[in-house]
């Protein structure tokens, strides 16, 4: 069985840099050279409830982009993309300030552990020892970490060039979970437009872990309008099949003519209301794909793009599958920055990742392993490229 959580040298990738152009003609904000010596801006953001200060670090680069990410669930707030004629929005879900991510139940933006995605029953087994104490928060299963997951605590960050880092400890027994997990994520954004999320974790006692980056993009800039006309691509000859409750049946089934064969470029909405029994369980797209290659390899994950803006975003992971969330359960009742009511399918989530409910498919050969072992370090590099 391979597994996930090998020593892994972070693979730089080499791709050439896109930029938007300047032309002063159009309407919204330039992109404009910025930060050229990658210095990261550390404001104070808020307060939690115990009076303890939050901090929010922004950076940026030389063609326009700037990201902003919190110490409160290592959370990308916002990321700032220029389209085609240069104009500047951003292009994720989310909040204007604390208090609004305080009430974060989508996940916009975070950082979720210490398993992303979901286990069935909210419970595993794991060298001879029953772990049933799992949060049943996606009845009947167990979603994201539980009731306060990754996403929901306060991390440590600390600038460094060009981006932050942040460190978690999770103790023994939180949410459910064995073992004491040092967790250290960094988001740096580089001159060729790629936004990078690294995560590491070890432990010191054997523990499932699948630690996952949660952005919402609509890469429109605009967040009233549906992403089922972006472009997607993923490279992949299988998807994870699953039951009704969206629990893999420990199979995978080939996307060949089927609504879930995206390696060539298709628009989301094509094919969203085919007679497809999968795509009834998951209301839409809420799969994880089996992405081709050999998994613990940076390789391509998946391509979004916009075509009215031509921003597009091409999604490099280490991981072996990347779960398609195309905002189904998005419902027009969360407010969002600006006041924005977020509606149906008006942003989609690309996170990769391992399998849904690995911890219970130990035995299966199809699914690679998420357990961590002492003397083991846990890798997950996202490089998220973007041009227009």
């Amino acid at each position: 069985m391979k597994h996930t959580v090998s020593s892994l040298a972070l693979v730089s990738l080499l791709l050439s840099a896109c930029g938007g152009s300047k032309d002063e003609g159009s309407k919204g904000t330039k992109a404009e050279g910025s930060n050229p010596s990658n210095e990261t801006k550390v404001e104070d953001y808020g307060k939690l409830e115990d009076g303890t200060e939050v901090k929010i670090f922004t950076f940026s680069n030389k063609n326009g982009m700037v990201a902003k990410v919190t110490e409160y669930g290592a959370i990308l707030t916002s990321l700032e993309v220029p389209d085609k004629d240069g104009n500047v929005k951003d292009v994720t879900h989310g909040y204007d300030d604390l208090a609004g991510w305080l009430t974060n139940s989508s996940y916009f933006g975070a950082t979720v552990g210490r398993y992303g995605n979901r286990i069935a029953g909210g419970k595993f087994e794991l060298d001879g020892e029953v772990y049933d104490k799992l949060a049943i928060n996606n009845e009947p299963n167990h979603l994201h970490g539980g009731e306060k997951g990754f996403d929901k605590v306060l991390w440590k960050g600390e600038a460094v060039e060009g981006g932050v880092k942040l460190t978690y400890t999770s103790k023994d027994g939180e949410e459910g979970y064995p073992g004491n997990l040092a967790v250290e994520v960094t988001y740096t954004l580089n001159d060729n437009n790629e936004l990078k999320w690294v995560c590491t974790a070890t432990t010191d006692k054997a523990t499932p872990v699948n630690i996952v980056q949660h952005a919402y993009w609509n890469l429109s800039g605009d967040p009233t309008t549906s992403i089922n006309d972006h472009i997607l691509t993923i490279p992949a000859k299988h998807f994870v099949t699953t039951d009704e409750n969206l629990i893999p049946d420990g199979n995978l089934a080939e996307v060949a003519n089927t609504p879930f064969d995206f390696n060539t470029a298709t628009v989301i909405g094509d094919r969203i209301e085919a007679d497809s029994i999968p795509l009834q369980f998951g209301k839409g797209y809420d799969h994880c794909w089996a992405v081709d290659g050999e998994p613990h390899e940076l390789r391509l994950a998946a391509k979004l793009r916009d075509p009215k803006t031509g921003r597009a975003m091409e999604l490099h992971a280490d991981q072996p599958g990347v779960q398609f969330y195309g905002g189904n359960f998005l419902d027009g009742e969360t407010a969002g920055k600006g006041g924005v009511k977020y509606g149906h399918r008006t942003a989609c989530c690309l996170e990769t990742q391992v399998f849904p409910d690995s911890p219970n498919k130990q035995d299966n050969p199809a699914f690679p392993s998420c357990i961590l072992k002492p003397g083991e370090t846990y890798t997950h590099t996202m490089v998220s490229k973007f041009s227009w």
